[in-house]
């Protein structure tokens, strides 16, 4: 009788995680680390969250048990958020509150396909999509972008077969801050719509773009809407990614499942940190605002400064808190571990997002650490 499970066997460490653990180590042995690894902003949560938090507490009730899929005015929030800020209309029961995104993407997968379905995820992803969707024993089924790692809807039409369930779309995109082209993401929809395809988008990073508005894809039509899952996040937002706050929106039917699933996990998300959410999501974004004008300060910055070093490429992105460059190695996870080991800077590997001669670094770091970051690379190159 062996110990662990197939299914345990298989699971793989995030690549993220794995290279934010060694750096932490590094850091408690007292080196001097700057860590591009981690995939969360530096900033504090706004002082309002941290006000809310301790009232919260105090509210009568707060310790017992609610819905599983959210309380009914955190979920009230929410569709009230997406109204405001997308002029989409979704009912209580069309949402769930889940803890993070990644528990909401995960019960999505869980829900919706199985065995012998396919899943269309452009390249580069977020690493833990294609094994969030082989833990369910789909097919994950990569599209690669161009160059500056748009994504064209031919491309995607290419790899749709009569097994396709699930399209996911992330913009701005983890790793690359790419914003997908809107003209494409309507010809996506179109095509989800023809051949009765799901579209999972994911929206966590749509308050950080830079210089345009962002592309909310169920917007687009009723249609649409129907066949899309909208995931997002307080995380980004509100820098609070320890706090776990993330939410869905979908059909009624597909929100159930996902309500059944969490239910046999996690129950119900803390109920103080739902308290919280509702004041966050009512409450102005001037705050947000400012992270995201300083985010794209660094942005600038550290476009210019990697493409300065010989060897190395890098776009420019227009959203979220990383670059993706190119670098000069075709085995981006030892050119990683060397950088730690000889100059101790952490970024991670390409390879855990698809493409082997890239590193994601993060730029949600201070502009010190940056600087010096940027001079250790280019002594390390």
């Amino acid at each position: 009788m062996t110990l662990l499970s197939t299914r345990a066997k298989n699971c793989k460490q995030s690549p993220t995680l794995s290279i934010s653990a060694t750096a932490k180590a590094l850091k408690e042995q007292g080196k001097e680390v700057i860590d591009f690894s981690a995939g969360q902003p530096d900033f504090e949560p706004p002082s309002f969250i941290k006000k809310a938090v301790k009232q919260a507490i105090d509210e009568p009730g707060i310790g017992r048990y609610n819905n599983v899929s959210g309380s009914k005015q955190c979920r009230e929030a929410i569709a009230e958020k997406i109204k405001s800020d997308y002029n989409i209309d979704y009912e209580v029961d069309e949402i769930i509150v889940t803890n993070g995104a990644k528990q909401a993407l995960f019960n999505v997968f869980q829900a919706m396909v199985s065995k012998d379905d396919e899943v269309i995820i452009p390249e580069p992803y977020w690493a833990s999509f294609p094994d969030m969707v082989s833990f369910t024993g789909a097919t994950p089924i990569i599209v690669k972008t161009d160059d500056n790692f748009k994504l064209a809807a031919e491309d995607v039409e290419g790899a749709i077969t009569k097994k396709t369930k699930l399209i996911i779309l992330n913009s701005p995109c983890n790793p690359t801050g790419t914003v997908f082209d809107e003209k494409e993401l309507q010809k996506i929809a179109e095509l989800a719509v023809e051949n009765n395809i799901f579209i999972v988008a994911d929206d966590t990073y749509d308050k950080i773009i830079f210089g345009k508005k962002h592309f909310c894809i169920p917007s687009i039509s009723e249609a649409v809407k129907k066949q899309t899952i909208y995931v997002n996040t307080l995380s980004k937002t509100y820098a609070m990614p320890g706090l776990r706050i993330g939410y869905a929106a979908a059909p009624k039917k597909i929100i159930a499942a996902m309500s059944s699933i969490q239910g046999l996990s996690t129950s119900n998300v803390n109920a103080v940190m739902q308290a919280v959410a509702v004041q966050a999501l009512k409450a102005p974004e001037k705050e947000v605002q400012s992270m995201a004008a300083e985010f794209r300060k660094r942005r600038d910055f550290i476009v210019k400064a990697l493409n300065s070093i010989s060897g190395i490429e890098c776009a420019k992105p227009e959203g979220a808190f990383y670059v993706f460059p190119k670098i000069p190695s075709k085995n981006s996870l030892k050119w990683s571990e060397d950088l730690l080991k000889k100059k101790l800077v952490a970024v991670v590997p390409g390879s855990a997002f698809g493409r082997e001669d890239h590193v994601r670094i993060s730029y949600a770091a201070s502009m010190k650490d940056i600087e010096e970051g940027i001079k250790r690379i280019r002594e390390f190159v």
